[in-house]
């Protein structure tokens, strides 16, 4: 199957070789198998073009004899071989690999050199510790209106004597002489696509540029070390069972780096009376028959304390009363409300003069 290559590039057939290029550069970093929408099969594709319209020979044969030309004898003994093998008859795959005497790399890091995404600008890189995670079991009522607890957790932490900086109280700093202030290490790669300039953070400093010259004896210069340190957790009214509390900068800590990010799960211990719906609170209320046909009062214990609610004549079962502003808070002067399901308890068993009252009640039609 023949290939145009002047349109898996994008460029005309006349196209110069500083525009196949550049054509190159755009494809192969858009289609990077190292980016998220990147396209392994597109990548290597655009690589084999690339390889033969670069060549001068390969071009001149492709555009006489099309993509078959590397069958032909003449491409055989003329050395040419397969165009996907560029550099010497090497495979792509080998490059892949980091085979065949070439250091293939990180493709973003050789990517971010021809389009400013590399360290040679001036930016440094940002380094971040550890995320971490645990969690806590709180009663229903603290959920509902918010708590604070103290926790102990071991992790690594910036050093308190040096403040992170890894240096001894009082102790000056100096250019680091091994990347000389920068921050960074410039180094020479051999990649497909020749010799390619490329940094990596610095070692010694961590991107810094500046090392102590007396280390912190605390934390031996490094400004973190693994210790235990009591967190406090602020609780926010109307939380639910399972829901993560995230708290920034509190994870593990990293030389020269900020922090990760603490996560706090919340267990929710279930209440015997109450259950949520929403931002209101529900409960069930056994009721007598004579209460429920009579009305009455009864006594509540609500998360706010005693109440007395009225229960109206001729209720019916699971009607619902309504107790305005005892439900879970919304904001800081809304609450939601306290639903109460009327359950009406029937007699299992019933006296000789009770029954006389009931067959009365029957005959009235009740």
């Amino acid at each position: 199957m023949n290939k145009d290559y002047y349109k898996i590039l994008g460029v005309e057939k006349n196209a110069s070789k500083d525009e196949i290029k550049k054509a190159f550069y755009k494809l192969a970093h858009k289609y990077h198998p190292d980016k998220k929408e990147g396209n392994e099969a597109k990548f290597k594709e655009v690589n084999e073009a690339y390889q033969v319209l670069s060549d001068d020979g390969k071009r001149s044969k492709y555009d006489q004899f099309g993509s078959g030309f590397e069958n032909m004898g003449g491409a055989s003994s003329g050395g040419y071989g397969d165009p996907r093998q560029g550099f010497g008859g090497f495979g792509f795959g080998g490059f892949e690999n980091g085979e065949a005497g070439f250091d293939f790399g990180n493709l973003n890091d050789i990517f971010s050199d021809f389009f400013g995404g590399g360290m040679g600008g001036g930016r440094r890189e940002t380094r971040r510790g550890r995320d971490i995670s645990t969690e806590i079991q709180i009663s229903f009522s603290e959920a509902v209106f918010g708590t604070s607890r103290k926790i102990l957790i071991t992790k690594t932490s910036t050093c308190g004597i040096c403040g992170g900086s890894g240096a001894k109280p009082g102790s000056k700093t100096e250019t680091c002489k091994y990347c000389n202030g920068q921050g960074h290490i410039r180094e020479a790669k051999r990649t497909i696509l020749g010799t390619i300039s490329s940094t990596k953070l610095c070692e010694e400093c961590l991107g810094s540029g500046t090392v102590p010259k007396e280390k912190c004896e605390n934390c031996k210069g490094k400004g973190i070390l693994r210790k235990e340190e009591e967190i406090s957790i602020n609780v926010p009214a109307g939380i639910r069972d399972g829901e993560m509390i995230r708290m920034a900068g509190m994870g593990e800590a990293i030389s020269k780096g900020t922090a990760g990010d603490l996560y706090i799960k919340i267990n929710v211990t279930p209440h015997p009376i109450f259950k949520r719906e929403g931002n209101d609170l529900t409960m069930n209320l056994d009721l007598k028959l004579t209460d429920a046909l009579l009305g009455a009062e009864y006594p509540i214990k609500t998360l706010d304390g005693d109440i007395t609610v009225k229960i109206p004549e001729g209720v019916s079962i699971n009607e619902i009363l309504r107790i305005k502003g005892k439900g879970v808070p919304v904001t800081k002067n809304k609450r939601g409300d306290l639903l109460i399901k009327l359950k009406i308890k029937l007699p299992s068993k019933i006296s000789r003069k009770s029954r006389e009252i009931i067959e009365q009640l029957k005959k009235e039609g009740i």
